[in-house]
């Protein structure tokens, strides 16, 4: 491999120059690779490995994807989706590689020299080259490691540990570059980071069948099978316009999932309102009302009899009512952040009519828990707080200044993007599953690209997967102004600067009693963004911080017995002086949310009359989980 050769000044042709120099390193090692991966056309005897015939495979794949293309030909033309058009990508990541410093003479410089000593190096422990090794024991040693490429079939032939090592090495320059980028404001440089990191992970050579090892090892081992389920299940998910993360036939809303018994009571154009059937003689006096996050289906919290968190409410003697959010439609185009308070409010109302009781404990998660923080600043404005006892707050948020890597599509330009991708008034919730997959771009796609597309797996049977592909549709107006007002502007934390149902909203008026959980791992509400609540509220707080993320944080049952929670009752001005003074405490939080709650009113009564729904002088609208959360 030549090592005297200036770099070239230009930074394209500095990529080129790269790409040449290791193809030409690569030729030599093309022949062994394909006499391995690509038998000839014979057929395999009894005990021996299916053979592939190259040619069929070919024109069987082919074939799928013309019928494919033949039978979205015929049906209605529809705009490719945002974040699936190629042309969209590639002018992505032209602006990516724009913005960043390649140009940089010594950038170049260090890159070329790095790029050389890397192929050197890690040819050298196959034997290859003036680093070539005669003998080494313990196999090759990579200098850089990483989860993707873990199968050993990377490090058995030099292609493929070259290959992968380089791409390492350019991912680390690439992102070194993002992180070093001058004459860019913190957001801007932020958003190039997080673009730069999406851009690297969808050019990984484990996200092509050709470069990945592991895809071509499969296809001997199935005789090319794999390649034909792997091409069944992405036109499956093309024709779904959703990546798929489990096998969607495997549950049932109501049988399998989400089947905690209960009753809707009542509805309206917005939600549901589910009352769940009591286990217990008594119940607290005071009925829980939940409010799910309206982005996502309220079954989070009730996925099954082992997670559910309504189930286990219902067992502790807690009456609880669960808001089902319709998924919107042409009908809900003008809704508003007002419709969603007042469905907040019509909820409580609703419940304490009832059950003829003059308060309830309310839990708002993730973004309704901060439509939650907004409606009890509307109580306190309009004099009618007390009708809330106590208010939980599972990873939600009101001050949006640390709100994490979701900021970086709530620009100007990403606002607009989902303007023009508004159908009928609505936003289609899978461009905002899309965008919730690129935060974990390697955990949330690419994996599933190799192990289902690329290697033709099955999918496995996960109701968490289930919940996290079931989309809601959002009324588009109401979308852009949430992105627009809180994330962008961060509105709700300025006095009066906001206004619903016809009065100013101001954090600081309310003194309801709030219990505050965030997950120390959550990348969607981070925990540091989640604390800043306790800096806007009137009356008592307790703060709690849950090991794990966005939903194990929260869904994480006492009988589990996993992860761990944090509690500080001494003072504490940020989240790090919590930290410091915090305890650890084993297990599930759960049951130190119960004992608040449970200090705040101990009352109990017992189950009679509308405590249990669904009576003869008490019909119901229909049995949980209602055809709301059934709705597309």
């Amino acid at each position: 491999m030549p090592d005297k050769r200036q770099p070239p000044a230009d930074a394209a042709e500095l990529l080129d120059e790269i790409v040449r120099t290791q193809g030409q390193a690569m030729t030599m090692l093309l022949p062994g690779i394909f006499g391995q991966l690509s038998p000839g056309e014979a057929t395999h005897g009894e005990g021996e490995e299916p053979q592939i015939h190259w040619a069929e495979l070919a024109r069987t794949l082919q074939d799928m994807w013309n019928n494919y293309q033949k039978d979205q030909a015929e049906k209605a033309p529809q705009p490719a989706a945002h974040y699936s058009d190629p042309a969209k990508w590639i002018a992505a990541a032209e602006g990516v590689l724009r913005a960043l410093p390649i140009s940089d003479p010594a950038r170049q410089k260090q890159l070329w020299e790095d790029g050389l000593d890397l192929f050197q190096t890690v040819l050298g422990q196959y034997g290859i080259g003036p680093k070539g090794e005669t003998e080494n024991v313990e196999g090759p040693q990579m200098p850089r490691s990483d989860r993707r490429f873990a199968d050993p079939l990377w490090r058995e032939n030099p292609f493929f540990a070259v290959l992968h090592q380089s791409y390492l090495m350019l991912c680390e320059e690439l992102m070194d570059m993002a992180h070093s980028s001058d004459g860019l404001d913190a957001a801007k440089k932020a958003q190039l980071v997080f673009a730069t990191r999406a851009l690297t992970d969808a050019l990984s050579p484990s996200n092509f069948a050709l470069t990945n090892p592991a895809v071509l090892a499969r296809a001997r081992e199935t005789g090319g099978q794999s390649l034909v389920d792997g091409m069944k299940n992405m036109l499956r998910d093309l024709q779904r316009g959703q990546l798929s993360h489990t096998d969607h036939d495997a549950f049932e809303l109501g049988g399998t999932i989400a089947n905690t018994p209960g009753k809707v009571i009542h509805e309206t154009p917005l939600y549901q309102l589910i009352q769940y059937m009591p286990t217990t003689e008594k119940v607290l006096k005071v009925p829980l009302v939940i409010f799910p996050p309206w982005i996502n289906r309220f079954y989070i919290l009730d996925l099954n009899q082992k997670k559910s968190f309504v189930r286990w409410a219902v067992e502790q003697g807690i009456s609880t009512f669960m808001v089902s959010w319709k998924s919107a439609d042409a009908s809900m185009a003008d809704l508003t952040w007002d419709d969603y308070i007042a469905a907040q409010m019509d909820a409580i109302d609703h419940v304490c009519t009832r059950l003829n009781v003059p308060s309830v404990h309310a839990i708002g998660y993730c973004v309704a828990g901060t439509t939650l923080a907004a409606t009890l600043a509307v109580m306190a404005r309009k004099g009618i707080a007390d009708k809330v006892e106590s208010a939980t707050f599972f990873t939600a948020q009101v001050d949006f200044e640390d709100a994490g890597d979701l900021k970086h599509f709530v620009d100007d330009s990403q606002i607009e993007v989902l303007r023009t991708l508004a159908t009928d008034g609505y936003v289609d919730g899978r461009y905002l599953a899309a965008t919730f997959n690129l935060l974990r771009g390697n955990d949330l796609i690419w994996r599933y690209v190799e192990n289902n597309y690329l290697k033709g797996r099955d999918y496995p049977a996960f109701d968490l997967l289930y919940w996290n592909g079931d989309y809601t549709n959002l009324p588009a107006k109401w979308h852009r102004d949430y992105l627009r007002e809180l994330y962008r502007d961060n509105r709700l934390i300025q006095p009066d600067s906001l206004q619903a149902c016809g009065v100013p909203i101001d954090l600081r008026k309310i003194e309801t009693p709030c219990y505050i959980q965030a997950g120390r791992e959550d990348h969607i509400a981070p925990a540091k963004s989640v604390w800043k609540l306790t800096r806007h509220l009137a009356g008592p707080w307790r703060f709690l911080l849950a090991g794990s993320g966005h939903i194990a944080g929260v869904v994480n049952p006492p009988s589990a017995n996993k992860y761990q929670y944090w509690t500080n009752d001494g003072p504490a001005e940020s989240l790090a002086e919590f930290s410091e003074g915090a305890a650890e405490h084993p297990g599930s939080w759960w049951p130190d949310w119960l004992d608040w709650l449970i200090q705040r009113n101990p009352r109990q009564v017992a189950v009679r009359g509308k405590r249990k729904p669904g009576s003869k002088s008490d019909p119901a609208i229909e049995d949980a989980p209602g055809r709301y959360v059934k709705s597309r």
